[in-house]
């Protein structure tokens, strides 16, 4: 922000001088070239007039000293003819000089001059663009003779160049001190601004904001800072209130669980067998219960959690669990395979990859008809920006889901129609959903070849400057909070 404030300031400083500069230098310019011609008008003027005197008197050998002279004094080249244009004096020499006798009758300046009609104009010389003042020895109406007398405009061409430079640097120095002025400004403009942006994300990471944010910047700055405080102590107390129930609630809500559950059992020898099947299922809401309290606090965490992404080995979580679900898998004969070349290193939040591969096999699981397969498939894969990613797919042969269910699957609460004695708590795969974007990655669920459900998980590689995480054998049993998801 302040690099865009320093730019306008600078973009209208340099309008302005343009503004400013460019007339002034063109009305210079044309002021210095009318000055010039008017010089040179008056001095031929002068000069025709004493020619004129010169020749009047038939003193012509005066009239090459007269133009020797008065070009060596100014620079500039006069040229003397009579009456019939025939040439008496040149002040040039060398090779461009004019011999005495020459016919410059034919010239138009010339000619009109000896018409008792004076001209001034620039034409092409030898050297470059010249002026040129052409004027008559006349006395009245007798014309005795013409006079041209030419300067080189180069003079007036240096003296403009020159006003131009000054008028750039000028406007140089005015642009420097605009610049650094215009820097003042913004950073004392976009301090607030900055400081709104070092509070947020102090707040964003947890932290206490500067207490001091009100008292910098423009007033209406600070009257943003004054707003973003109240804000930020109101979300405090409200993140600490959510906190402070996700960490009670377990304790508050187990125990009386707990405590109903074991009195439901208590029950049993006093009931009649007919009654039984109805006390399992309420005991079996009661534990479903108990598990969608364990989600909604799972899910609490990690909704609050800031965690960073770390690199964890994808083929050893793979391999590892894949094993660990083996034999459960078994029992309901269900068997469990690997696939796909090595994945390597992803991003993922600590322990978060174990959770979705568990939350989605223990799925796949309760759908799967006997004598089916499981496949834990992972390849590497590259997008069309050429990003590359991993995909790791859990792919089962159950009924699979229509495609309006796949849109709801993600949503809390949610379970597929038909299972309402299911013993899921629709927790499981938002679950899965906010673990993996937590580690920057995505979850689809796509109709499996031949029938089935393919959950795919597309997860970023990670860097060499992440370091490995290393998978403890702690992790190697199965946890109980992913046994208990469901789509």
């Amino acid at each position: 922000m302040t690099r865009r404030l320093l730019l306008s300031y600078l973009g209208l400083v340099l309008l302005a001088l343009a503004a400013l500069e460019i007339p002034l230098g063109l009305v210079y310019a044309g002021g210095e070239r009318d000055r010039f011609a008017a010089s040179a008008e008056r001095d031929a003027a002068m000069l025709a007039e004493l020619a004129e005197e010169e020749i009047e008197e038939d003193n012509l050998a005066a009239l090459p000293d007269l133009a020797r002279q008065y070009a060596g004094r100014t620079g500039g080249r006069v040229v003397v003819v009579d009456r019939r244009g025939l040439v008496l004096a040149d002040s040039a020499a060398g090779s461009g000089a004019r011999e005495a006798g020459a016919d410059l009758s034919g010239e138009p300046d010339i000619a009109a001059a000896l018409d008792n009609r004076p001209t001034i104009g620039t034409r092409a010389g030898p050297a470059g663009e010249v002026l040129s003042a052409t004027m008559p020895g006349a006395s009245g109406t007798t014309v005795r003779g013409a006079l041209r007398l030419t300067y080189p405009m180069s003079a007036v061409t240096d003296r403009v160049r020159t006003i131009w430079l000054a008028l750039a640097l000028g406007g140089a120095c005015v642009l420097a001190a605009a610049a650094l002025i215009a820097l003042a400004l913004a950073r004392w403009v976009t301090r607030p601004v900055r400081a709104l942006e070092a509070a947020t994300a102090a707040l964003a990471d947890g932290h206490e904001p500067d207490s001091a944010l009100s008292r910098r910047g423009p007033p209406e700055l600070r009257r943003l800072a004054v707003t973003f405080s109240r804000t930020a102590t109101r979300l405090r107390h409200l993140l600490h209130a959510q906190r402070a129930f996700a960490s009670e609630a377990s304790h508050q809500l187990k125990t009386p669980l707990t405590a109903l559950r074991l009195r439901l059992e208590n029950f049993e020898p006093y009931l009649h067998p007919r009654a039984h099947p109805s006390l399992d299922e309420a005991v079996g809401e009661v534990d479903r219960l108990a598990r969608m309290v364990n989600g909604l606090l799972a899910l609490a965490r990690l909704e609050h959690a800031a965690t960073a992404p770390e690199s964890v080995d994808a083929d050893a979580v793979l391999a590892d669990r894949a094993a660990a679900w083996t034999a459960l898998a078994a029992e309901h004969h269900v068997h469990i395979t690997l696939t796909g070349p090595p994945a390597g290193k992803v991003q993922a939040i600590p322990g978060a990859l174990e959770q979705i591969v568990d939350n989605l096999v223990s799925n796949a699981l309760r759908v799967a008809p006997p004598a089916s397969t499981i496949t834990l498939h992972r390849e590497p894969a590259t997008a069309s920006d050429g990003t590359p990613y991993v995909q790791l797919h859990v792919i089962d042969q159950g009924p699979g889901m229509t495609a309006a269910d796949r849109a709801r699957a993600f949503d809390r609460f949610w379970r597929a129609p038909g299972t309402t004695h299911h013993d899921g708590t629709g927790l499981g795969l938002p679950i899965v959903q906010q673990l993996t974007h937590a580690g920057g990655g995505q979850i689809t669920l796509n109709p499996a070849p031949g029938g089935g459900l393919d959950a795919t998980v597309f997860l970023r590689p990670a860097t060499s400057a992440q370091t490995a995480t290393p998978y403890p054998a702690a992790q190697h049993r199965l946890s109980r909070r992913s046994r208990a998801s469901s789509r």
